[in-house]
């Protein structure tokens, strides 16, 4: 039957009307968890329609175990494995909320979501999840807790059960009464996900999306992209993040295809090789990665290369999380492999407008999906309305209020339409910065966090669209000739400020004091190299508003030579 917008009222309906028509057909593979790393032929565990439908009733059934209902939050702090599919469409069944965690969070950052969504249970993947946990202070414990895997490490007095120990393996009647039951009691405009994503003051919010929210997106993509069954896709991205979670997993689960997961991000060219995927769904930076290493070994001109390096079997790449430079589609499509974009974020489930196969413009973020509105505002800000729009950002109405306005959801973004509706991203109304890898980062909390230390005065973050952060420092010379003196040279009380910036304790005085004042944030928010400035950022060059309010666009220009310098 044809796919049309909204003809489900959620994924897990989307689910069991393949379990109900194709039980006997395979869906997923995957490694099991495990194996060796260095192991070049692992075992590669094949699941059926029906099988998943097993694991998924057996996890509803531990999970209401715990006394999760309907309207409760589950917060699920575990990297991708077979294990977060069945567990999601446990949660959606139930009618209760799934807020999955990063994995790559600190433990406090962590701790802020778990505790900020409010949630009744919490499943970790295993001991490392548990570890970040425990070492808060003071460790979240009102909470019931579970594990997927063995778990030595208490938290809240005793070590988190197995969750698929909780209750026995469903039977074959007590499956198809769960898929006679699941998602029964879910209402299209029910909430069926909280995400947390950064704001511009560096606090979390969780956007709140629902179950029509995330179905009408993923059936639009599917549409648009004109999926068939025998498509088989590759995931490699995280199912925590909006975009493998709609692009990949519920687009998935739309068509009825089949999906292979990688090992990790940095394992995709060899899963590439072992599953041959049809469809790739990645950020830039894996795209920049394969055409810089295929630069580096010189076979850039060779014919039918990445073909070769990506399994043979590629019809279409897609790009999403951050913008896709030119240059990278450019090197993709003269070699033969179609590499399309598009345009979403998290509070849009995510996407906006795509580019596809069969209707594309290079340069371009796409046309918007079938279903929903997109116009320019009088400012150049791109808004958009419709079924994909959130709900609104969990607990924070103000918030909710300032981007949510007679409908239209306003992204913060700026862009243009061309006469034939294709998107092109201009610039960015909203300070969060995008690394290539899609990850967001919010540079006002790392600057407060760093300005707080007596060495800085001033710092600004940059990193947009680059492969990692960087920071503009402006020392306080005073405390920063006293940490070199500690350090063991005595310099003058009047040494030049230049030879001051360059002397090699001062570079470590100011590496140290980063290091440290980071500590509690996830790697990606890490700065990886710094440039100490000689003047102040002031207003008479246009780096600071009256109110003393950090100017990033004049900053990045002036400073132009010292920031490329950090990316060489």
């Amino acid at each position: 039957m044809p796919i049309t917008v909204a003809t489900h009222p959620s994924m897990v309906h989307h689910f069991v009307g393949h379990v109900r028509a194709r039980p006997d057909r395979p869906c997923l593979w995957y490694h099991p968890p495990g194996q060796p790393a260095e192991l070049m032929e692992k075992e590669v565990a094949v699941r059926t329609w029906r099988e998943l439908a097993r694991d998924a009733a057996h996890a509803a059934a531990a999970l209401r175990s715990l006394g999760l209902a309907k309207g409760d939050r589950l917060a699920f702090l575990s990297p991708n494995r077979y294990e977060w599919i069945a567990v999601d469409l446990a949660v959606l069944s139930v009618g209760a909320v799934h807020v999955p965690v990063h994995n790559s969070l600190s433990g406090p950052q962590m701790r802020y979501q778990i505790v900020d969504a409010g949630a009744k249970v919490v499943l970790l993947s295993g001991e490392e999840q548990a570890a970040k946990l425990a070492a808060c202070e003071p460790p979240p414990s009102d909470f019931e807790y579970a594990a997927l895997d063995p778990v030595a490490t208490k938290l809240a007095g005793a070590a988190p059960r197995q969750l698929f120990n909780l209750a026995p393996s469903p039977t074959d009647a007590e499956i198809d009464a769960w898929l006679d039951s699941a998602g029964r009691e879910i209402a299209p405009d029910d909430v069926a996900t909280i995400l947390y994503t950064s704001g511009t003051t560096g606090e979390p919010k969780g956007v709140m999306l629902s179950h029509r929210n995330i179905t009408s997106n993923a059936e639009a993509i599917v549409i648009g992209f004109g999926g068939a069954q025998e498509e088989r896709r590759l995931n490699l991205l995280p199912f925590s993040h909006i975009f493998a979670r709609t692009c990949d997993l519920y687009c998935w689960l739309v068509g009825g295809s089949e999906m292979a997961l990688a090992d990790a991000p940095q394992t995709a060219i060899e899963n590439c090789a072992e599953f041959a995927p049809r469809i790739l769904n990645a950020v830039p930076y894996f795209y920049e990665r394969v055409m810089r290493k295929i630069v580096e070994v010189g076979m850039a001109d060779e014919q039918g290369i990445l073909q070769g390096v990506m399994g043979g079997n590629i019809h279409y790449c897609c790009s999403g999380g951050a913008p896709l430079p030119e240059h990278i589609a450019k090197f993709f499509n003269d070699r033969g492999m179609l590499l399309v974009s598009g345009y979403g974020l998290t509070e849009t489930s995510p996407v906006i407008t795509m580019n596809t196969p069969e209707v594309h413009k290079h340069g371009t973020s796409g046309r918007a999906i079938d279903g929903i509105e997109m116009r320019i505002a009088d400012d150049g800000e791109i808004l958009t309305r419709g079924p994909h729009v959130m709900l609104g950002y969990w607990n924070k109405p103000a918030e909710t209020a300032e981007v949510l306005v007679d409908g239209w959801f306003h992204t913060g973004d700026l862009g243009t339409i061309d006469e034939e509706g294709y998107l092109r991203i201009t610039g960015r109304k909203k300070e969060i910065i995008v690394t290539t890898g899609g990850k967001k980062v919010a540079p006002a909390l790392l600057e407060a966090k760093l300005t707080a230390d007596p060495l800085i005065r001033q710092a600004c973050i940059v990193g947009e669209g680059r492969d990692y952060l960087a920071a503009l420092i402006v020392p306080a010379p005073e405390a920063l000739l006293a940490a070199v003196r500690a350090a063991g040279d005595d310099l003058p009380d009047d040494v030049p400020l230049p030879k001051l910036l360059a002397h090699p304790a001062a570079r470590a005085a100011i590496y140290a004091c980063i290091k440290r004042r980071l500590s509690d944030l996830s790697h990606y928010e890490q700065v990886c190299k710094f440039a100490l400035l000689e003047r102040e950022f002031d207003i008479p060059h246009g780096e600071m508003t009256l109110t003393m309010k950090a100017r990033r666009a004049q900053i990045a220009k002036n400073f132009a030579a010292e920031i490329e310098q950090l990316y060489q």
